[in-house]
């Protein structure tokens, strides 16, 4: 079987020996009943890393955004939600179809939201209107670009949502890269959003999951919505292994991530008629342009392909690398020389 350059996602991962091995030695419980002790062990380490009160282990990123929403709305209300945001683009339009909201986009180009553009969004009740219920938000912001939102910024979203009684999710699938780029830890960044959710199976490596965290009684009705969905674990301990393991062992890895994205960015830039803006490069993830290039991007990634690198379309010129655990930097040269090679053969 080749073997791949895999960078189209940090969710290509394979799990750790070290997680492997906890996945093996796990203690487990039926998770209904509240038996499990792993479960348990890794909900309460997530909470405290974020300093909520409790936390709910899901089976991913997508079904934690959609219980927090089915939580903290009614249906005909309205939520606003990023442009660019994963639970607007990509969590197959479960907003209208679970909770019955609908979407107020607001333009998050460089990572920052207005509070000026929010507040303008923001519906009160009338006999006309869909009253706002819930404000989401996203660090890292923009699933194409991995922009770290500053903490001030996600602090204001919060006194606004405060000034109008309105809460705040945080989308923050890959917060712990937020944390690693802007040296805020994550306590800080999640210390005034209600309800804050995190990957364990981007950055960190972890096979399997994510986390929701808030309040006790918010927890207590997002695990009831989890049952009622289907997504009632039983004996998960060992699926909650390898996230415990991924939470005290993998944050120096996002930091190798980060390091490998410079270098990649770097030097694809170099390339004569490609075009990559390396001031986007906040985290792992490396954005490049084929649109002054006589290639289409379908050819351009199918050469990837061939030379033994996956990439992700995300435009009709445009491209995603997202750096890794099991992405090295001779990876990255070789990554590098391959787009070389083709664009000079263009």
């Amino acid at each position: 079987m080749k073997e791949y350059i895999d960078l189209r996602s940090d969710t290509v991962t394979q799990p750790t020996q070290e997680m492997r091995e906890a996945m093996f030695r796990a203690v487990v419980g039926d998770d209904i009943m509240g038996e499990d002790p792993t479960v348990r062990e890794l909900e309460t380490l997530s909470a405290d890393i974020l300093g909520k009160e409790d936390a709910l282990f899901v089976t991913s990123g997508t079904l934690g955004n959609q219980i927090a929403v089915m939580a903290l709305t009614n249906r005909g209300e309205e939520v606003i939600v990023g442009d660019t945001s994963h639970i607007f683009n990509l969590e197959v339009g479960a907003l209208a179809a679970l909770s019955q909201v609908q979407t107020r986009p607001i333009e998050v180009p460089t990572g920052t939201y207005s509070i000026e553009k929010m507040e303008e969004l923001i519906q009160e009740e009338g006999i006309q209107r869909a009253k706002t219920s819930l404000i989401c938000i996203e660090n890292t912001n923009n699933l194409n670009a991995g922009f770290v939102v500053p903490v001030e910024n996600i602090n204001e979203v919060c006194a606004l949502g405060r000034k109008y009684n309105i809460p705040v999710h945080l989308d923050g699938a890959r917060i712990f890269n937020a944390e690693v780029a802007s040296k805020v830890s994550v306590k800080e960044i999640t210390r005034h959003v209600d309800t804050v959710m995190f990957a364990l199976t981007k950055g960190l490596g972890s096979p399997f999951g994510a986390i929701l965290a808030g309040n006790k009684d918010f927890i207590q009705k997002a695990r009831w919505i989890k049952q009622r969905l289907g997504g009632g674990f039983r004996q998960a301990g060992f699926l909650a292994a390898p996230g415990i393991v991924a939470l005290k062992t993998m944050m120096p890895q996002i930091e190798i991530d980060h390091h490998h994205a410079q270098l990649l960015g770097k030097g694809l830039s170099a390339i004569e008629g490609l075009k990559v803006d390396t001031t986007r490069i906040h985290t792992n993830i490396v954005t490049g342009s084929v649109e002054a290039l006589p290639i289409s991007i379908e050819d351009f990634l199918s050469k990837l392909m061939d030379a033994g690198i996956k990439a992700k379309r995300i435009s009709k010129t445009s491209f995603r690398m997202v750096t890794h655990w099991g992405i090295e930097e001779r990876h990255i040269k070789e990554t590098i020389r391959s787009v070389e090679q083709i664009i000079s053969n263009l």
